[in-house]
């Protein structure tokens, strides 16, 4: 299956607890760090939730 690279390009202080949960498993900790997922819609899906906290990496 195709994956998805995800990147944290802000900080996650002040954000909901639902979106730092998000984050979390996603597997993203910090800022700039660059994780692989599978690309599927429960991934997309919390990418749409935390879009102002990520990018994805082409």
């Amino acid at each position: 299956m195709a994956t998805i690279k995800i990147k944290q390009i802000k900080s996650k202080i002040g954000a909901p607890i639902d979106q730092k949960r998000t984050l979390t498993t996603l597997g993203l900790r910090k800022i700039s760090q660059v994780v692989e997922l599978e690309d599927n819609p429960s991934v997309r899906g919390m990418i749409r939730k935390v879009h102002h906290l990520v990018t994805v990496v082409e």
